[in-house]
């Protein structure tokens, strides 16, 4: 699954967004893909101000697969919105593969977020009135990366590794939720992104299903993706080969 970005030319495009990288061109993040630096986030409410994360210091590696498990209120969601550039943090720094993600405007954030990112949700997120195929190719169209002759191409290769290529023209209404859910992830991997992220992905899901998502995440990490999964699941968190706890904002 290590398919090449190409331009209009066939050459390899690269980000044109800051690396983060210190004067002498080396990454802060001492070798890690991702790394969290004394990381809060407070939200002010009308009841006040609420730390959802406090002095978050984290290190994730390339090919790990991490399950973030934790009491609804203990800052998981949070911890995933400001990795994947939707949200920032009030303090700290927060670097993936060398970027200073913390540093981006909001353009930036989008432009990166799609080229790095592969993100799954609970409630798959795909637009009901495109096809299977198109809801697939939106990161490439969004991003501009492969030629748009080859974007139908890589979204139906990706559809057969979720087996879903003879579904290519339906609809999303017309496939089940486990279905749909491997579309999503299908669609997140359409720009080769090195990290999914995902928050509850199998929240909706049968236990058959969930488990083929689990499988599915296993696979890629196999092939060298690095997944984060934010999970209620005991049984399904016990599946990814590293668990990170959150309490009260907090790694515990």
């Amino acid at each position: 699954m290590q398919l090449t970005r190409t331009n209009g030319n066939g050459r390899r495009r690269q980000a044109n967004v800051n690396d983060g990288r210190n004067g002498n061109g080396k990454a802060r993040t001492n070798g890690s893909l991702i790394a969290f630096e004394q990381v809060s986030k407070l939200y002010n409410t009308s009841a006040g101000e609420f730390t959802a994360l406090q002095d978050v210091d984290l290190t994730i590696e390339r090919g790990e697969f991490v399950s973030i498990v934790g009491k609804s209120g203990s800052g998981k969601t949070t911890l995933i919105n400001i990795l994947t550039g939707i949200d920032q943090p009030t303090e700290g720094r927060i670097y993936v593969d060398g970027t200073a993600v913390h540093n981006l405007k909001e353009g930036q954030r989008a432009v990166w977020r799609g080229r790095t990112m592969g993100i799954v949700f609970q409630f798959f997120q795909l637009l009901p009135t495109l096809s299977v195929l198109e809801n697939v190719r939106i990161p490439m169209d969004f991003s501009g990366l492969y030629d748009n002759g080859a974007r139908d191409e890589r979204a139906h290769y990706l559809l057969s590794l979720v087996g879903l290529q003879a579904h290519a023209h339906d609809l999303p209404a017309q496939l089940s939720g486990g279905q749909q859910q491997a579309v999503a992830i299908a669609r997140a991997l359409a720009n080769d992104p090195p990290v999914i992220a995902t928050d509850e992905p199998t929240g909706n899901l049968d236990s058959v299903s969930a488990r083929n998502v689990i499988q599915l995440f296993e696979d890629l990490v196999e092939s060298g993706k690095t997944i984060l999964m934010v999970t209620h699941d005991d049984d399904l968190a016990s599946r990814a080969t590293r668990t990170i706890a959150l309490a009260d904002g907090r790694v515990v």
